[in-house]
């Protein structure tokens, strides 16, 4: 069984209008946000193998508040992440060594969204599961959702990962304070 993690990066800041989208930092908030969720990764024992990061500032600082990772995984920034319809980002994934039993993706909505949708497939998303309605209703900055994947990797498709859980800042005790 695979693990798979898909994180939205946590609030951007929207303070210098001359910044373009890619360069955006993100903002107190979600700093702030963004340590409480490696925390709350940490307490839940979520450790990748390997970790794909979107090359924007603001998943490159995501990625900053959650280390130190356990297990020192391999962290591979890439252009092409940015903004990603969810078919790229499955592709990306399909390629993924069969080796890594734990892969964390940091990126960006809509793509990060319709993705964890895809994967749910028709049937997850009317199970009932509080996760699964959750995250059918949206994909807040700073929100995780674990997957578990069945088959290898490169056979990656819709409905092919069942929804562990959907975790959402607000959810954290060090942010809904």
């Amino acid at each position: 069984m695979r693990q798979l993690l898909l994180l939205r990066h946590a609030k951007s800041s929207w303070d210098e209008a001359t910044l373009s989208d890619h360069a955006r930092p993100l903002n107190a908030r979600g700093r702030a946000a963004a340590a409480a969720m490696a925390e709350q990764m940490r307490e839940l024992g979520l450790s990748p193998d390997i970790v794909l990061v979107s090359s924007a500032r603001r998943t490159l600082q995501t990625l900053e508040a959650l280390q130190p990772l356990e297990a020192s995984p391999i962290v591979e920034v890439m252009d092409d992440l940015y903004l990603a319809p969810w078919q790229r980002l499955i592709e990306t994934l399909r390629a993924i060594p069969e080796t890594a039993r734990s892969v964390l993706l940091i990126g960006h909505n809509p793509g990060l969204h319709e993705l964890g949708l895809a994967l749910m497939g028709p049937a997850g998303a009317t199970l009932g599961n509080s996760h699964a309605r959750r995250l059918t209703e949206g994909y807040p900055t700073g929100a995780l959702a674990e997957f578990t994947v069945a088959g290898p990797w490169g056979q990656l498709q819709d409905g092919g990962g069942r929804l562990v859980r959907f975790l959402a800042p607000r959810d954290l005790p060090e942010v809904a304070a």
